[in-house]
């Protein structure tokens, strides 16, 4: 049986926005909320160039990466066409409007990849 960890309530993750989810190890992951009050997972990760999908602009059950405006599969983590590639996506549960995320899925998926490439202080140099 699997264990379920209680992230936050429905109304805290924005109307079409997202809200990250800390991680000790890996990626952060990012919930997306879509018009419908539909709630996915996925790592915060493109897997273009390894943008912050939690800074993409959400619509229908997508989401458009802010760096190279990949749109991404909410339901799968997949890009959509002429783009090729996925992003890992989590098991999500929706109870008395909280958000539970898969325990195993949160300590084990994607967390030997390395974390978003974006902002000032994911150059090379130090910031």
């Amino acid at each position: 049986m699997s264990e379920w960890k209680t992230i936050c309530a429905v109304e805290d993750i924005p109307l079409l926005g997202a809200r990250r989810v800390q991680r000790s190890k890996g990626p952060q992951v990012a919930l997306f909320r879509t018009r419908a009050d539909e709630v996915f997972a996925l790592l915060d990760r493109c897997p273009h160039k390894a943008g912050p999908l939690s800074q993409g602009i959400v619509f229908g059950a997508a989401v458009a990466c802010p760096l190279h405006n990949w749109t991404i599969e909410l339901s799968t983590g997949c890009a959509r066409e002429p783009d090729e590639g996925s992003t890992p996506r989590f098991s999500v549960r929706v109870e008395q409007g909280q958000v539970m995320l898969n325990l195993q899925e949160l300590e084990t998926i994607a967390i030997d990849l390395e974390p978003v490439k974006a902002g000032p202080c994911n150059r090379a140099k130090a910031c």
